[in-house]
């Protein structure tokens, strides 16, 4: 990926994320996230969801891959933001996606603004948010 082939206007390529059962566990081990909302469905629905949840974090993540498989090892992933807006659970398909909004030169470096969003299958956008990249010029 080079800064100059980059375009205003253009999506990065679509991921699909069908979080299941055993990567919320395990992304709870790995995180020492102990909040059982995460990991046990019967504790999940006394707290008044319909299952187990994806993690924030993990939302964030599916986020991130999207931007640094795009960017490729040329890229350098300068800032990320992002808002979860709405919870998911393994009975959802999330699908990360981006545009280019915009572009500029900053202390020599190519920067790239990119708009990201993750949405559940239904259309509701659980996670938006924008990552700036950096590439060389």
């Amino acid at each position: 990926m080079r800064y100059e082939t980059i375009n205003v206007g253009e999506a990065l390529p679509e991921q699909v994320h069908r979080p299941s059962y055993v990567q919320l566990f395990r992304y709870s081990a790995a995180t020492w996230n102990s909040h059982r909302i995460h990991y046990d469905a019967a504790y999940a629905q006394v707290e008044g969801y319909p299952d187990v949840l994806v993690q924030s974090h993990l939302h964030g993540a599916f986020l991130t891959r999207l931007c640094t498989d795009w960017m490729g090892s040329s890229g350098r992933l300068v800032s990320l933001s992002l808002q979860v807006k709405r919870f998911a659970t393994p009975a959802n398909t999330l699908t990360c996606r981006g545009r280019v909004t915009g572009k500029e030169i900053v202390d020599g470096e190519g920067r790239v603004t990119v708009a990201i969003e993750e949405v559940r299958d239904d259309g509701e956008v659980c996670a938006p948010g924008e990552a700036v990249i950096g590439f060389p010029v």
